[in-house]
């Protein structure tokens, strides 16, 4: 998470992963290997999924043991597209406990996601490659760099001259991510750039 809960990230498919894992093995320091299994949820009082783009996104997260909770707001432009989100994140000690407080105060579960993650840092960022049930292969980059002023369209543009540079072939992004892609398969865009 960049700082001031400001993520800055995308989310894309490659056509070619080879260069990429060539350059990350070369270039980038191994992080870890994780499977993390991400439950959304939704409020009954103001449905998350009501609105599109849908920009609020409430999970719980099982990485290896490690649980967390993490909401969301995303940030769209006049295009639908969106470069960063308002994010806040704290490790819980349950996950059972949490799952039955939100179904306490009538908190819908919405979608599990089940991934394998595969994370390297590389200068201002980490690159995950993710690799989800049901869903396909992605390569999410996220700019954990420590300048709070930096413009997330910039800072995004980068990421995709990055991947470019590095040979990746045709890149296709999209600005829903990953439970609106499989509660909503129908209306999932992707953008070639």
């Amino acid at each position: 998470m960049a700082n001031n809960n400001k993520e800055i990230e995308i989310q894309v498919n490659i056509e070619k992963g080879e260069p990429l894992l060539t350059f990350l093995a070369k270039e980038a320091d191994f992080q870890a290997e994780k499977h993390q299994i991400d439950e959304y949820f939704t409020p009954a009082h103001r449905d998350f999924l009501s609105i599109r783009p849908v920009a609020e996104w409430l999970r719980l997260r099982n990485s290896d043991g490690n649980y967390s909770i993490n909401y969301k707001n995303w940030h769209y432009d006049e295009n639908g597209r969106s470069h960063y989100c308002d994010e806040y994140e704290t490790k819980i000690e349950s996950l059972e406990a949490a799952q039955k407080l939100f179904s306490s105060l009538n908190y819908r579960s919405l979608i599990v996601v089940d991934k394998t993650r595969k994370i390297w840092k590389y200068n201002d960022y980490e690159i995950s490659l993710d690799s989800v049930k049901n869903l396909g292969d992605f390569v999410e980059i996220e700019y954990i760099g420590k300048n709070s002023s930096v413009i997330p369209e910039k800072v995004t543009g980068q990421m995709i001259k990055f991947l470019k540079d590095t040979g990746c072939g045709k890149i296709s992004i999209n600005y829903q991510g990953y439970p609106f892609l499989m509660l909503f398969p129908n209306e999932a865009k992707y953008e070639e750039i």
